[in-house]
């Protein structure tokens, strides 16, 4: 099927964005990859009867052609600015009929029902493992994908979803809904997560549907999450055809990944020259590029031919993904393969959570007993998914100058090649590995060292000044995000002497009480003590005086005031959904979006929401039911 390219024109547009009919939009996803075979074409699955698309097993296909259900009185409540701004839409475009009909999944924009043309909206197939075990056919459940939307000024292209809007192929025994609660919970964090500057796929509408009464451990109201990203492919995705021996459609997968959703071959990283990758690296760092796609690089028994240049680019976005992770304390809680996106986008969310006091040990799944998916845990689990890929692409990695040879194209590898293959494959996933914490260990530090308002890291820095501040900050049970936000207001004089500095200890201390265990003498010793080797720091950097409005301004940029903990989320949900409040939901956002201010002009709110978390709604968990 050749890729459809809607008629809607952005001739003479603007930054102040379009419509949303005039959007341009494509299938390159759906003209690129196969479909189900049961359903292979648009009208197939339009004229067949929803209960005849499944839920079952689909085979040889990247996707099946679904449309959502309809729900009655759906009711739009609430959008996200920066993401209207972000596709290209103009302001006040919500309160079209076009978009109310699209977030509800109540009307196809993009296919025209009576020419049976346009772009009609799919649901990907994937599979995953999940809490380390393989768990076969997994999909999109209730998630359809409606189009992609192209913006006309930075020419991004966007695949948007609609997560909750009905049953496909994937469901299993599930009815394809999402409830409000988990629905409101990523609406927020998804554009958090972009505000602090963390790759992670997007929220544009928030649509709840009050009629579809979602059986869960309660009966709940369903809600629908209007949703995009450059990309919703995962790692589970190559996982599934892995498992069924589909090695034509991994290569389709692989292929389609850096030439339709990243920039091209060219834009891959060249091979690292270090045989043996050390934490330092700086070639790891940025590494060239504009290799050309048929060059092999390195030694014969580790060279790296395009889709070794490819696996080790995913590898390297969701290093630096779960790097800005653990420097801003949120938790997944659902690190499964299904769930770890080829982008490198924190997606999916369910059971997250920001930490409230430092403890690496907090899950806020309470479904994980293991602690798998524990803060401490999540470089750790993102590469073991990151090695699943490779042996998904370990065909391809190990076949080195053979990879477009008409043989291992279409018979495969022949058995006098294999040991060879599998060498090469084994040491370029080891060599992956090593470049993965190289790039971890560097981005993460680069965002402690901006957080700390140091203008220099050095060597030292993980293990001495941000090791014993994170186990200060566990010893005395501080809360992570609030302890920066704190540092930020201290000017270096008023530091400068012990007593000093013994005294704003207490600033940082719950409700400025000591911990239970830890008399108040002992605790504000320990703040102190910390407190003057980050002083000589900063006057190392700034100068004597610390230059600190400069400084502080500089803090306050990438350490928020406002984080939406687990309490904060809960409270909305029950004010959202129990006392129909509808202008919290607008102010949270308002908060969300912008959440390094000072202040939003929330009021009664705003102070509680950015002040201690209280005591007994600390280290909340929550269940994977949504």
């Amino acid at each position: 099927m050749a890729s459809q390219l809607s008629d809607g024109q952005a001739n003479g547009h603007s930054s102040a964005g379009v419509s949303l009919k005039e959007l341009p939009k494509s299938n390159n996803f759906t003209s690129h990859l196969p479909p189900d075979p049961e359903f292979p074409t648009p009208i197939a699955s339009h004229n067949a009867p929803r209960g005849k698309l499944g839920p079952r097993q689909v085979r040889g296909a990247a996707y099946t052609f679904v449309r959502p259900e309809n729900f009655e009185e759906p009711e739009l409540l609430a959008i996200s600015a920066r993401a209207m701004k972000d596709i290209g839409l103009k302001e006040g475009e919500e309160e079209t009929a076009d978009f109310k009909g699209m977030t509800s999944g109540n009307k196809l924009i993009a296919w025209d029902e009576e020419t049976e043309e346009g772009v009609y909206p799919w649901a990907q197939c994937y599979g995953g493992w999940q809490f380390g075990s393989w768990a076969s056919q997994l999909g999109d459940g209730r998630a359809i994908s409606l189009f992609e939307l192209t913006n006309p000024d930075t020419k991004t292209r966007y695949e948007i979803q609609l997560k909750g809007a009905g049953r496909t192929p994937y469901s299993r025994f599930a009815d394809g809904k999402a409830v409000l609660r988990s629905s409101i919970r990523e609406f927020v964090v998804s554009e958090y997560l972009n505000a602090l500057g963390i790759p992670t796929t997007r929220a544009l509408a928030l649509t709840l549907t009050p009629n579809s009464r979602v059986v869960r451990e309660r009966v709940e109201p369903g809600a629908i999450v209007t949703r995009f990203a450059q990309s919703w492919l995962r790692i589970g995705t190559f996982d599934l055809q892995r498992s069924r021996g589909n090695r034509k459609l991994i290569r389709q997968l692989a292929t389609y990944v850096a030439e339709d959703v990243l920039p091209g071959w060219l834009s891959l990283p060249a091979r690292l020259s270090s045989e043996k990758i050390e934490l330092t690296d700086k070639e790891a760092v940025d590494p060239p590029r504009n290799i050309s796609k048929d060059d092999l690089q390195g030694p014969e028994d580790t060279n790296e031919n395009r889709y070794a240049r490819l696996y080790r680019e995913i590898v390297r976005r969701n290093a630096k993904t779960v790097a800005a992770w653990q420097a801003y304390a949120f938790t997944n809680g659902v690190l499964n393969t299904d769930n770890t996106s080829i982008m490198g986008l924190s997606i999916d969310f369910g059971p997250f959570a920001f930490l409230d006091n430092f403890d690496p040990d907090y899950t806020p799944n309470h479904d994980d007993f293991m602690l798998r998916y524990a803060y401490k845990n999540q470089p750790t689990v993102i590469w073991w998914n990151l090695v699943r890929l490779g042996e998904d692409l370990g065909e391809l990695l190990g076949a080195g100058d053979r990879v477009d040879e008409n043989h291992f194209v279409n018979e495969g590898v022949t058995e006098e090649f294999i040991p060879k293959l599998i060498a090469r494959a084994e040491k370029i996933i080891e060599r992956a590995g090593e470049e993965f914490q190289a790039v971890f260990m560097h981005e993460y530090q680069r965002i402690m060292t901006s957080r700390l308002g140091l203008k220099t890291a050095k060597e030292t820095d993980p293990e001495d000044l941000i090791g014993e501040l994170l186990e200060t900050m566990k010893s005395l049970e501080l809360d992570f995000n609030q302890t920066f936000r704190k540092l930020s207001n201290l000017k270096v004089d008023d530091i400068a002497a012990d007593e000093q500095r013994k005294e704003k200890a207490q600033l940082f201390f719950h409700q400025g009480k000591a911990p239970t265990g830890i008399d108040d003498k002992t605790a504000r010793f320990m703040m102190a003590e910390w407190l003057e080797k980050w002083r000589a720091r900063v006057v190392e950097d700034w100068g004597q005086d610390g230059n600190d409005a400069e400084r502080q301004q500089a803090m306050k940029r990438v350490n928020p005031n406002f984080v939406p903990k687990a309490w904060v989320l809960d409270e909305l949900i029950d004010r959202v959904e129990k006392k129909r409040e509808r202008n919290i939901l607008k102010d949270v956002m308002k908060m969300a979006l912008s959440p390094f201010e000072e202040s939003w002009g929330v009021e009664g709110d705003e102070e509680r929401f950015c002040g201690d978390v209280p005591q007994r709604r600390r280290a909340m968990q929550l269940s994977c039911s949504s």
